[in-house]
């Protein structure tokens, strides 16, 4: 399995994957699912990947030479030419979806789904920062400031997280610890997860970045955030008061009427219906 998670903030972008694959449980790899696109001065692009290893790294290997022609000048539009992002998103649409007409039939005949997710984000120069998440029919939808992330992959463990601190003015610093802590809560739920971890930041109008590293189990910054989140996360869950169900010892009593429901019913015979 995979979890991927990039963020979009007014101050750039944030990205991390994780590094796990498996067919099996006797069958666990190590492969990477990013890649980043640098032309410094011109254009930054990141590339997140989940779903068939096969088919990613196929999309992966004809974004390279992938090319649209443009309907008005006639010239053909690739990631390192392409003048807007969307066109950049474009161009990768292109590449999924010559690796479905090539591999989709073969696959289908051996009960393998065409199965895909990508996140692709970045600047050009020109235009803003944005943000794709890309479908396996090569369509995308674009990062809005009341969505400012997309996961891919495993995404449910690590999405309250996000949910609860990312917004579009949250700092870069801050959006990388949290997406650590996205993707630490989701290793410790879900063990086809795993390290090594790839997290890159990109800073706005920068064009190039030199804040990439790889994590992996040694890393003293993330033991210190595994730690530290696991024990301040039961610090805050032993603070909250337990439930009382006798109302006269507590003023915030568990046990009331609910203002617009009924309480629960018992059955206790056979004749007795539920509704």
């Amino acid at each position: 399995m995979t979890y991927c998670v990039a963020i979009k903030l007014n101050a750039g972008l944030v990205f991390l994957s994780d590094s796990r694959t498996n067919a099996g449980l006797d069958h666990i790899s190590t492969f990477r699912k990013m890649i980043v696109y640098e032309k410094s001065g011109d254009r930054f692009m990141v590339l997140l990947t989940a779903g068939n290893l096969s088919i990613s790294q196929s999309v992966r290997e004809i974004l390279q030479v992938e090319h649209l022609k443009d309907t008005e000048t006639g010239e053909s539009i690739t990631i390192w030419n392409a003048k807007s992002m969307f066109d950049a998103a474009r161009v990768l649409g292109s590449a999924i979806r010559r690796v479905h007409d090539r591999d989709a039939a073969s696959l289908r005949s051996s009960d393998v789904d065409f199965n895909v997710s990508l996140v692709f984000g970045g600047q050009i120069r020109g235009e803003g920062m944005r943000l794709f998440q890309m479908y396996s029919a090569g369509n995308f939808i674009e990062a809005t400031g009341e969505t400012p992330y997309f996961q891919v992959g495993e995404s449910k463990y690590g999405k309250p997280v996000l949910d609860r601190v990312i917004t579009p003015d949250t700092p870069l610093a801050e959006a990388a610890k949290c997406a650590l802590v996205s993707m630490d809560s989701t290793m410790k739920s879900n063990l086809s997860v795993g390290m090594p971890l790839d997290l890159v930041v990109y800073e706005a109008d920068s064009f190039q970045s030199d804040k990439l590293v790889c994590i992996d189990n040694s890393n003293p910054y993330y033991a210190m955030l595994h730690n530290n989140w696991g024990q301040k996360l039961r610090e805050v869950f032993d603070s909250i008061e337990d439930p009382v169900w006798d109302d006269a010892h507590t003023d915030i009593p568990l046990k009331m009427p609910a203002s617009r429901h009924d309480p629960l019913k018992k059955i206790s015979s056979p004749e007795e219906k539920l509704i």
